[in-house]
């Protein structure tokens, strides 16, 4: 098989394989209730007004009937979008002890300008506790041109 032929398959592989992405706590000694295994976000880079989902993998040593997550957005240090979600919305409730998926898919808008943003997402649990808090980076490409393709 030539390069030519090959090129157009690693193409199409790369837009659907899922990149783990580096997880840190926002308190290096907490005590987090939830702890992340691992986020993975496909695709990576995120494309421009595409789809994008956010699967977090992590585990509890409680049962979690609901509750909240609070997503802060920066860029170059910039706070400049918050949102937030029913947990339950996000992943199947009541949680029980041990290994749960979390996943969020959103639409970025068009105009986002493309570079490394950074996020910090909370869990809340219904009575507004914190069971985690975790800070990772995304990457936002540019969208191609027409003379591009």
């Amino acid at each position: 098989m030539s390069r030519i032929a090959i090129l157009p398959l690693l193409l199409v592989f790369s837009t659907i394989v899922r990149a783990t992405t580096e997880v840190q706590y926002c308190e290096e000694n907490a005590e987090y209730e939830v702890k992340v295994k691992e986020v993975n976000i496909s695709p990576n880079p995120i494309a421009q007004g595409e789809p994008a989902t956010f699967t977090i993998s992590a585990t509890t040593g409680r049962g979690i009937t609901g509750g909240k997550l609070v997503i802060e957005v920066a860029y170059f240090g910039w706070h400049i979008h918050s949102e937030t979600h029913d947990l339950c919305s996000e992943t199947t409730c009541p949680v029980e002890t041990g290994d749960f998926l979390v996943a969020h898919s959103q639409v970025l808008p068009g105009y986002t300008p493309p570079g490394s943003y950074s996020l910090q997402m909370k869990m809340l649990d219904a009575q507004k506790k914190e069971l985690t808090c975790i800070k990772f980076s995304i990457d936002i490409g540019s969208v191609p041109s027409v003379a591009d393709m």
